[in-house]
This record gives structure tokens, sequence and C-alpha cells, in this order.
């Protein structure tokens, strides 16, 4: 049985409102006229939150976005600015405008609603798949290319949780983080995560990291 279901999406940016612009043409979403830094879609999950931070992106993310588009050109012209040499990979890497990385794979056509999957660097990809699987009550599929990602988790709008095998641990905050809804924070703890600060008079909200450190928040309301 799932312990948490997931909510929404949220992304730090020095410029919020820029930023909020961006992801709201990219993803294919709405700003909220009434709640500043929200993206709204078809249902509360498909939403994006887009916080303002102090600091800027100084290392590559360790979680970022794969996005559906009709070219690479109609994300430049929103913003981005190209990382990769054409045909390296069989996408293409783009930093949004304040320069976090995402990745574009090109279709013939898209949906309205064009987030592909989220992405997160895995020191052991598969241990971290079937716990975030186990967490959301998705199914956990390895590659034999060494990745694995977890799918058909209930009420997600995109296609999947993706983990990258990579060497080196993660070092600072994650600037993309996904929050979720549960009965109770304490079977989170039981399986594994790490309280990182408690909801109080300025948070309405648990904030919580998965066994890599990854941020996490948890609404228990």
């Amino acid at each position: 049985m799932a312990l948490a279901r997931y909510k929404d999406l949220c992304i730090d940016a020095t410029q919020p409102d820029r930023m909020g612009q961006f992801w709201a043409e990219l993803l294919g979403l709405s700003p909220d006229p009434e709640r500043a830094g929200r993206l709204t879609g078809p249902t509360p999950q498909h939403g994006v939150w887009v916080n303002e931070v102090p600091e800027p992106g100084t290392v590559k993310q360790r979680v970022h976005i794969d996005v559906h588009a009709t070219s690479v050109e109609a994300v430049e012209r929103l913003g981005a600015v190209r990382l990769s040499a054409d045909g390296e990979f069989r996408w293409t890497v783009l930093a949004d405008p304040e320069g976090g990385e995402l990745c574009v794979f090109v279709r013939e056509q898209v949906g309205d609603y064009r987030l592909y999957e989220i992405v997160v660097d895995a020191v052991d990809a598969g241990a971290i798949a079937r716990w975030w699987g186990e967490t959301l009550g998705g199914q956990v599929v390895t590659s034999e290319r060494g990745f694995s990602y977890v799918d058909e988790i209930p009420g997600v709008p995109f296609d999947c949780f993706s983990f990258i095998p990579v060497p080196e641990p993660k070092a600072v905050k994650n600037r993309i983080h996904w929050d979720v809804d549960a009965d109770d924070v304490q079977p989170l703890l039981d399986h594994g995560a790490t309280l990182l600060r408690e909801r109080d008079d300025e948070i309405g909200w648990h904030v919580l990291a998965d066994p890599e450190g990854n941020e996490f928040c948890v609404f228990t309301d």
C-alpha cells in the first residue's frame, strides 16, 4: 500500500515571474492570477509552484524535467539555451532562463500538457526507484541500460520518475522537488525518510528527504 500520494511539483527561481512564464508556456499550464507562483492545469496534480529563493543555481541539477516539444527551436524561442550538440543524444539538453538543465524530446505531435518525466540522478538508481515505487504505489522497472523508473503512479499526470545512476552523491539542495499528501509522516520516516523540518508557525507542511537526500514536502491536512 502506498504511503503517500503525489501532489504537485516545485521549482526554485531567483526570478519567479520570468521562470513562471517560461515553464507555463513550455509545459502547457496557466499562471494562477490569484496565487503568485502557481501554475495550473486540468487537475491539481498538473500544478507547478515556482518558488522564489535568494540563491542562484551553481551546479548541475540533480533533478531535472524532460518535456515533449514539436521542435528544439520552439523551446529556444521561450528563452532556453541549447547545451548539447545536434545528434549527441536522442534528446536535446537545454538550460532554462536561470541555467537549470532540461531535456527536450521532439515529437511529431504533442498534447496540451507537455511534461514527459521527472529525472533524478542517483548513486543507487535501483534502490531509490524501489523506495519511491513503494512510497507512491507505482510500478518499478529496471532497464538493461542501468537506469530505473517508476510508472503507473496513481494520480501522476506525466509518464514516470526516472532514476539515472551517477557516481557523485548529492551535495546541495535540489532546485526542483515534489510535494506529496499523506495521512501521517511517521510511516515515511519508518520507511527510511529523514525529517528536515517539522510543520510550524511559518510553514504548513513537513520537509523530508528520501534515502539519497532528495527533499520533498509532505502535507498531512
